[in-house]
């Protein structure tokens, strides 16, 4: 146990460098430790400066952002995704306050307080970082946990608007403070990913689905089967991304999200009409070989894009499924082949790449344009995320890493193309 005079101090002494190494020196740099050990030390800094802790145990804390790997639009079908946390996390100093409310100081936003006496719902914090905290303490407390208060000051390289799931990173992040301070730190996972879940849906006032938890929470590449979402079934397809000899890449194409709503709804709600046309409410439970059997009338009934999108469902929902197998056996180049496929059909047939409004801004294809040149027959990109705007993802050869970043930020500006690790461990207590 620390106070945070001695975390200070060991972290100044390199004491927890292996820990540090292990989720934020991916790339095995003395230079990115260096960068690790030198941001822990200025969250403990600032915490020490807010707060004031004294002898307080104080520890640290992570919450990883998460990539969508495979299986692109399928988790609203109740089908099988692909996703694994990332090197870009919020990292939170914090310790037990006893004063029965949670004070939390995130960098460059406004300071929260939340009475853990007063823990319903309300209006007006929808869509604030407080409703997020608030919702995780209920769970917590509905779970049958004492609660206690704590301070907690914290900083995040998690890229805004990258579709690295910011939301889910902090959820994560606070799941773990509760976890360790109130729970003793017997929640796994799992259960912290659907508490953060049961937070964003209930009291931030968001309807997601569970895949960005689950893939901050669990942490490295993780198989997912929605079939029932209030229980799905989790895997970790293991695989030391380090060891591939390739880079995550994640481009900011610099395109806006604005106005994209009706994009993103009309995919859920195009897929749902094929599915009621056999009276079903979700894909996963309209078997393909009824699908393909009705084309020319559901071509008819719901039309072409329709028919199209869900095409793209069935297929991606069994790319997700062999691309964790692929990873599982080890077989990392039938890991990129399934992942370009992916971004084909997301292309082609989900039709996620641009917006139908806005037909002159085509961001998105551009770069994967590009990109695909730059890669030659190597590696793999495809859209990331819910598209239409925002970033691709591309897995670079080391060898053509600094090419490929060079041509996609002559393209689309400095500082767009961002390299990233498939970090083995999700939400921790990294030093306690």
């Amino acid at each position: 146990m620390h106070t945070c005079d001695s975390l200070l101090s060991s972290l100044l002494a390199g004491a927890h460098d292996e820990a540090l190494a292990a989720l934020y020196a991916l790339d095995g740099s003395p230079a990115s430790l260096d960068a690790a050990r030198q941001r822990a030390v200025h969250v403990v800094q600032a915490f020490q400066e807010a707060f004031r802790p004294g002898d307080a145990p104080s520890a640290l804390f992570s919450g990883p952002g998460r990539t969508e790997i495979g299986g692109n639009h399928t988790d609203h079908q109740h089908g099988r995704v692909l996703c694994g946390s990332v090197d870009l996390d919020m990292l939170a100093c914090a310790a037990p306050n006893g004063l029965g409310v949670v004070r939390f100081v995130s960098q460059g936003y406004p300071a929260l307080e939340i009475d853990l006496n007063d823990l319903a719902p309300k209006q007006e914090e929808q869509n604030t970082s407080a409703a997020l905290v608030r919702g995780v303490a209920a769970k917590i407390k509905e779970l049958g946990y004492p609660l206690s208060g704590f301070d907690a000051c914290a900083v995040s390289t998690v890229l805004s608007g990258s579709g690295l799931s910011s939301s889910a990173a902090y959820e994560t992040l606070v799941g773990n403070i509760f976890n360790h301070f109130c729970c003793g730190d017997k929640l796994d996972p799992v259960t912290i990913a659907k508490i953060g879940q049961y937070a964003e849906n209930v009291y931030f006032g968001k309807p997601c689905g569970l895949m960005d938890q689950m893939g901050s929470s669990v942490g490295g590449a993780v198989s997912i089967d929605f079939h029932d979402p209030a229980d799905p079934v989790v895997e970790r397809a293991d695989f030391d991304f380090s060891q591939s000899g390739h880079v995550l890449c994640i481009v900011d194409t610099a395109s806006s999200h604005g106005d994209l709503t009706d994009d993103y709804a009309d995919i859920t709600r195009e897929m749902g009409a094929v599915a009621a046309y056999f009276g079903k409410q979700f894909l996963r439970d309209v078997p393909e070989a009824d699908f393909r059997s009705a084309l020319p009338a559901l071509r008819r009934a719901c039309g072409d894009r329709a028919v199209l999108r869900a095409l793209h469902y069935y297929d991606d929902d069994r790319r997700a499924v062999a691309e964790a197998q692929a990873l599982k056996a080890g077989d990392f180049s039938r890991f990129l082949a399934l992942v370009n496929a992916s971004g084909i059909s997301s292309a082609l047939h989900l039709q996620n790449t641009w917006s139908i409004a806005a037909p002159r801004q085509q961001a998105i294809p551009v770069a994967l344009a590009i990109g695909r040149e730059l890669l030659g027959e190597a590696g793999a990109i495809r859209v990331h995320g819910g598209g239409f705007a925002g970033t691709i993802q591309a897995f670079v050869p080391l060898e053509k890493l600094e090419s490929f970043r060079a041509g996609m930020e002559a393209l689309l500006g400095e500082g767009k193309c961002h390299i990233l690790h498939i970090r083995p461990k999700g939400g921790c207590v990294v030093v306690a």
